[in-house]
């Protein structure tokens, strides 16, 4: 079937001719057919260098052969049982062993799990209701977590409202937000408001934007003083800026940490990982009625099929030199693209850190906060990165672009020659 066909088919069935956030102009869509590598190939043969990689867990590539042969190993023996096995017990050891917070860990299947799970763990192991969370950090798709996301109106501190619709206005109640980076309006909300605050949730980079100094050290002693559990979200940043992620990154170890896209190897698993007693509240063992307890199932945990392809992904990724290639990238990125915008007088900045970066279109001379982002003009970006997808390079329209361990100084050089002409082409 032609790729015409087939997005006639998808808009005629799918919701929005597609299905969730991802959506692309007429002028660039396409239907995926195979990866290989850093390139992605649509049902009509064209050849795309993949900067998107599934929107992260592809850090290997595609079809890595080494990750396809422990599925293919495993797949023979079974794809899940609900019941403990030994590549899940495996990926576990190897998370808590390198995670700088790791004592104990739960498995789970998505990023939105790990990020609901940790919180309701905070809150039944402080008895405490609300939650802390910086103004434009991502922590999943669930009802508890959308309030501050996606926010129209910024700036009505700390006070959140839903991010869409069928979310129930009265949670947005129980999440308090502050803009990243800003430790003194994090202090007056923690020191006003800290009987009720079970915890502080952070991205470590969030989206593109960077820590401040001092930011992540203001967090710990706060919630140290006041008995909060601080909580990253590494589901982007663990095992990718760093082996022990942003907490080796920026040397700042929470309570508990979420982890998934590195460690999943393009297959469904994600992680909370974090201090024993905190952890200790998803105990299946604890009294039904006990406070403490809560539930942190699902069907697919501990998914064997997902723990042989982040144990395969974890293996190459603990191999000699693999950070300082990706940070390489990145950096070169960051320069040249910087470059481009002085020479052809388009303000730009170049978000981000090492493998995952972000190109935001702004006067602004520094990205601190969502209000910074808030600022930049999105729909250039959404040209830029339609642009780069017409010229065969698949990123995220006004995203994210992520590195990979198989990208080449060959799919960088077209990275960036797509580059230069999207904004000239922007500029004229």
């Amino acid at each position: 079937m032609s790729q015409k066909e087939l997005l006639t088919k998808a808009d005629r069935f799918f919701v929005g001719g597609g299905n969730g956030e991802f959506r692309l102009p007429p002028e660039a869509n396409f239907v995926a057919s195979h990866g290989k590598g850093s390139k992605i190939f649509d049902v009509d043969g064209r050849e795309y260098i993949d900067f998107l990689l599934g929107s992260g867990p592809m850090i290997l590539g595609h079809c890595h052969p080494a990750v396809i042969e422990a599925v293919t190993r495993q797949i023979q023996k079974g794809t899940t049982f609900m019941a403990l096995n030994e590549p899940s017990i495996q990926l576990g050891e190897r998370i808590v062993e390198a995670a700088p917070c790791g004592e104990k860990i739960r498995l789970v299947i998505t990023g939105s799990e790990a990020a609901m799970f940790a919180i309701r763990a905070a809150r039944a192991f402080t008895g405490r209701s609300k939650y802390l969370r910086f103004e434009g950090g991502w922590h999943g798709v669930s009802d508890t977590t959308l309030h501050g996301a996606r926010t129209l109106n910024p700036g009505e501190y700390p006070d959140t409202t839903a991010d869409g619709g069928g979310i129930p206005e009265s949670w947005s109640q129980d999440v308090l937000a502050v803009p990243f980076n800003d430790v003194e309006r994090a202090r007056q909300v923690i020191e006003s408001r800290h009987n009720e605050i079970a915890a502080i949730v952070v991205e470590p980079l969030q989206r593109c934007i960077l820590p401040q100094p001092g930011f992540f050290e203001a967090l710990r002693s706060l919630a140290d003083q006041h008995g909060i559990v601080l909580i990253f979200d590494e589901i982007v940043t663990g095992f990718r800026l760093a082996w022990g992620g942003a907490q080796e990154r920026w040397g700042t170890i929470p309570d508990l940490a979420t982890y998934g896209k590195t460690t999943s190897g393009g297959y469904p698993m994600a992680a909370i990982c974090g201090r024993a007693d905190v952890m200790d509240t998803m105990n299946g063992w604890r009294h039904a009625d006990d406070p403490k307890r809560i539930i942190a199932s699902g069907t697919f945990n501990a998914y064997p099929v997902g723990a042989v392809a982040g144990l395969a992904t974890m293996d190459e990724l603990a191999k000699p030199g693999i950070y300082d290639r990706l940070y390489e990238m990145g950096n070169r990125i960051t320069r040249e693209i910087s470059a481009m915008g002085e020479e052809l007088s388009i303000p730009l900045l170049v978000g981000g850190e090492g493998p995952v970066l972000q190109v935001l279109f702004t006067e602004d001379t520094e990205i601190v906060d969502y209000m910074s982002m808030f600022r930049a003009d999105k729909e250039k970006a959404y040209r830029f990165g339609v642009e780069l997808i017409k010229r065969g390079c698949f990123v995220t329209p006004y995203e994210k672009i992520y590195l990979s361990t198989v990208h080449s100084d060959e799919d960088i050089d077209r990275l960036l020659e797509s580059a230069r002409e999207a904004l000239k082409s922007m500029a004229d």
